[in-house]
């Protein structure tokens, strides 16, 4: 296994991108904290199906824009698990509109969720991996913080920030044995995805880019982050890795 005795932090583990790669991660040895804000039974379940491959798991309340929630949780985690090597910042959201139609409230809490709630997260463990000389932070961004998507200003401008955050993080803590790396997935088939209604046309658009001709699944996420997670990745920092079918292209 490429994760035994490693303790992790999955910010978002109670549904899609998240909850895929809290049980890969577990899979191959590591014991998981996830986080969730609204999908409690959810987090509790995947955190039991850890707890049966005989990992330590748990599930914690956490608006991750909230500075002091996020302190919270990584001292828990800290606590409950024994330790803290590796974190995953996933959890994130879109509040699409054309820029002449976005609010300024559309704007703020997409930069807030998923530009600050990184940070947030990064500020807590970034003290912890330095002083240990050794740790993985995996940054989930998205092949439209590369490209920008048409409705999607504020997304695209806080993925791109984590992209950013992702280089100069790394070289702010490459020299203390931590690798800092970026994630950037294409449409990934989430139960997001699953319940919209503008399923069948989102899927056409994007099988047009994509060159594979399958849709990805959270899966497909979870393999490279558990991969980079490990030693296996010793030496590999500061990259984005799109995960995307060659949607990017």
């Amino acid at each position: 296994m490429l994760l035994e005795g490693k303790n992790a932090l999955v910010t978002g583990g109670s549904q899609g991108i998240g909850t895929a790669t809290s049980l890969e991660l577990a899979r191959e040895g590591a014991n998981v904290c996830l986080t969730y804000r609204s999908h409690e039974s959810e987090a509790q379940q995947y955190a039991d199906e850890i707890r049966e491959m005989g990992r330590k798991a748990l599930a914690v309340k956490c608006d991750i824009s909230s500075f002091s929630e996020a302190e919270a949780v990584v001292k828990t985690a800290v606590e409950e698990l024994g330790g803290l090597e590796i974190l995953v910042n996933n959890a994130g959201m879109n509040w699409d509109g054309v820029s002449w139609k976005m609010t300024e409230e559309q704007w703020d809490r997409v930069i807030e969720v998923n530009l600050k709630g990184y940070f947030n997260f990064t500020r807590q463990v970034a003290p912890i991996f330095k002083d240990q000389k050794y740790g993985k932070i995996l940054n989930i961004t998205s092949i439209n913080g590369l490209r920008g998507k048409f409705g999607q200003t504020n997304y695209s401008a806080s993925k791109a920030g984590i992209i950013g955050f992702t280089k100069a993080l790394a070289k702010e803590l490459g020299g203390f044995g931590v690798n800092v790396n970026a994630v950037a997935p294409g449409l990934i088939e989430t139960a997001m995805l699953k319940e919209s209604e503008a399923r069948d046309k989102i899927i056409d658009m994007a099988m047009a880019e994509i060159v594979l001709k399958r849709v990805g699944q959270p899966e497909d996420l979870a393999n490279v982050v558990a991969f980079l997670a490990s030693d296996k990745a010793r030496h590999v920092t500061g990259e984005v890795i799109k995960v995307d079918g060659g949607q990017y292209i």
